[in-house]
């Protein structure tokens, strides 16, 4: 993972799933976490983004 994909997954969640993911359901899902509170959609916002890249490496 990039130092500015964690950044931005720390202080705009669902902008970072956004720009990772498009719209899908993941993004959907991080918007209500996000609006359920800031930490549960930064948690799954680095989450994602940590398994994407895990992916990408395979």
């Amino acid at each position: 993972m990039k130092l500015l994909d964690i950044f931005l997954a720390l202080l705009l969640p669902p902008f970072s799933i956004f720009l990772a993911e498009g719209f899908s359901v993941t993004l959907i899902i991080n918007i209500l976490l996000t609006l359920m509170g800031w930490l549960p959609g930064s948690i799954h916002a680095v989450w994602v983004l940590s398994k994407r890249a895990e992916r990408a490496s395979l």
